[in-house]
């Protein structure tokens, strides 16, 4: 048997099949399990999907605004850290990676909704 396919099988065990689909340029709540101590609990990260990739190692970046400070977090989809994603907005976009949206603030950072 090739290595690639013994890669393949092991890599398609790991696939995650329970996340909705989702777009850069929707809004997305993901809650992501953190531990503290001996204790587990949820904590949501709510914003944008600037970026999406896929492959074995797919993943997707997540902007939001905190405080006035921009903050992106980079989630690895097949993650045993990440409880759920919900999908909250959907918006429409022309592109596939959104990070000019790094440069702009209040309402020139606006998406078009989808209808």
């Amino acid at each position: 048997m090739s290595s690639n396919l013994v890669i393949e099988k092991l890599l398609s065990k790991q696939k995650r099949t329970d996340l909705p689909a989702f777009r850069p340029g929707d809004t997305v709540r993901v809650q992501v399990r953190i531990k503290e101590g001996d204790k587990e609990r949820l904590q949501a990260f709510e914003g944008v999907v600037i970026s999406k990739s896929n492959g074995p190692q797919a993943s997707f970046t997540v902007r939001k605004m905190s405080f006035g400070h921009g903050v992106e977090r980079i989630f690895p989809t097949n993650s045993k850290v990440i409880d759920k994603v919900d999908v909250l907005r959907s918006s429409k976009v022309r592109r596939a990676k959104l990070y000019y949206l790094r440069a702009l603030r209040g309402k020139a950072a606006r998406l078009k909704d989808v209808e």
